[in-house]
């Protein structure tokens, strides 16, 4: 069964309009599910691409998702978080949502730092200073 998405200009509405058949794409006029309106514009559909661990790794270390980054501005910094977040296809939590969207709001990463000392505990599951165990 088709899906396809429009866009209405009379309920003003992106809308999904489903077919039987493909034939009946090419007979039928498809009308808004919203409105009933037939004021309809086909748009092209998202798509979700499906790639491995190993490239989505791949992507990570490439020097190239490095380009725009300047580490003195909290928002660039931001993006970038998003971005890797995205490519690791995981939800990191609540502590790393909160922590990008204060980046985004242009608060120095320092201070972010300083009243969330949680961030920094081993015994929290986070980083630690203390590499060797000692």
């Amino acid at each position: 069964m088709p899906i396809y998405e429009y866009g209405c200009y009379d309920c003003r509405k992106r809308v999904n309009v489903f077919f039987r058949s493909f034939s009946e794409v090419e007979t039928k006029a498809a009308a808004c599910p919203r409105c009933g309106g037939n004021n309809l514009k086909r748009l092209i559909s998202k798509v979700a691409v499906i790639r491995s661990e190993e490239s989505r790794l791949e992507s990570l270390a490439d020097p190239g998702s490095l380009a725009g980054l300047d580490e003195n501005d909290p928002k660039s910094i931001a993006r970038w978080m998003r971005k890797m977040s995205g490519e690791m296809g995981e939800d990191l939590g609540s502590e790393f949502d909160e922590v990008v969207d204060r980046l985004e709001a242009g608060e120095d990463p320092e201070s972010i730092e300083k009243s969330m000392p949680e961030l920094g505990d081993a015994a929290s599951g986070g980083a630690s200073d203390d590499w060797f165990g000692d």
